[in-house]
């Protein structure tokens, strides 16, 4: 089926940085009416009027704290309140902590920030993504999800014993991937289709932050020169934002702009839909 971007209503979570804001950047010139969110209103409202004088393209800001679930319900709320479809929805946001820390809810942060939150976001918003079919549903991976070889511990998701930013980090991708599988299953002949992507190896601050692992702001410091640029990594979202339905058929995994393999455990449907089930229960969704 033919697409065009053009006009389509997309919601970008994290994009006033690095790949998110290259993705609206690139979305926006191609003529989406595109919505960034942010945690620090002030920083989106500059991002978006950089993207304008850049495209001469209005774009939305939306406040939205991915590690907060009253956050993500309110961020919806005001999203459907003011919008009657959504065409695409990425969701790039995502984190690591150095340490273990919990959310005001309770979660782990890494595994809150970078599934539940979005896990949550997308539920919400599949009413009006269903009214605006065709659509799509972006999830910004990684191929370090291939560390969580074992799959996921479906004992301690919570990651309460043995912490690591890296084990973290490799199970919430990894949880990034199974959830859209399940999510394409679930929608079926919607029109609506799920795909994650790996963005590769790309010089952002993420990471570098005073919640991020000890010595990463030396480490991307020291790689960066040898690392992708923004538009760079954003090139495989904007892809399956903007290409038509029958080049999504290539895979549910997408890596530099073609698909690709995945860890065996983050495409196991068990997994994808005890994963749906497990997430369910813990954002307070009623299980369909």
């Amino acid at each position: 089926m033919s697409w065009s971007i053009e006009g389509k209503q997309v919601i970008i979570t994290g994009g006033t940085a690095g790949i998110g804001r290259a993705t609206a950047l690139e979305l926006a010139r191609r003529g989406a009416r595109v919505m960034i969110t942010a945690r620090n209103q002030a920083k989106g409202a500059a991002t978006a009027a950089e993207i304008r004088r850049s495209t001469g393209v209005e774009v939305e800001v939306g406040d939205l704290d991915l590690s907060e679930l009253s956050s993500v319900r309110e961020f919806a709320h005001r999203y459907g309140a003011d919008h009657d479809r959504l065409d695409v929805l990425i969701n790039n946001a995502g984190t690591v902590a150095g340490r273990r820390q919990e959310t005001v809810d309770g979660f782990e942060w890494t595994f809150a920030v970078n599934h539940l939150g979005p896990f949550l976001l997308t539920n919400l918003l599949l009413e009006l993504l269903t009214a605006g079919a065709p659509a799509r549903v972006i999830n910004v991976s990684s191929e370090v999800h291939q560390r969580a070889k074992m799959g996921l511990n479906f004992d301690d998701l919570q990651m309460t014993n043995g912490y690591s930013s890296v084990r973290a980090y490799a199970a919430s991708k990894l949880a990034n991937i199974a959830f859209t599988v399940e999510l394409d299953r679930r929608l079926g002949e919607s029109g609506v289709r799920a795909r994650a992507v790996h963005p590769g190896l790309v010089a952002t601050s993420f990471g570098t932050g005073q919640a991020g692992p000890r010595g990463m702001k030396v480490i991307m410091t020291v790689l960066s020169p040898f690392m992708r640029k923004p538009a760079q990594g954003a090139a495989t979202s904007v892809l399956l934002a903007t290409a038509d339905d029958e080049i999504l058929d290539g895979g549910l995994y997408w890596s530099d702009e073609a698909p690709a393999d995945p860890l065996p455990a983050a495409v196991d449907p068990d997994t994808a839909a005890r994963l749906w089930a497990v997430s369910s229960e813990l954002v307070g969704l009623t299980l369909l």
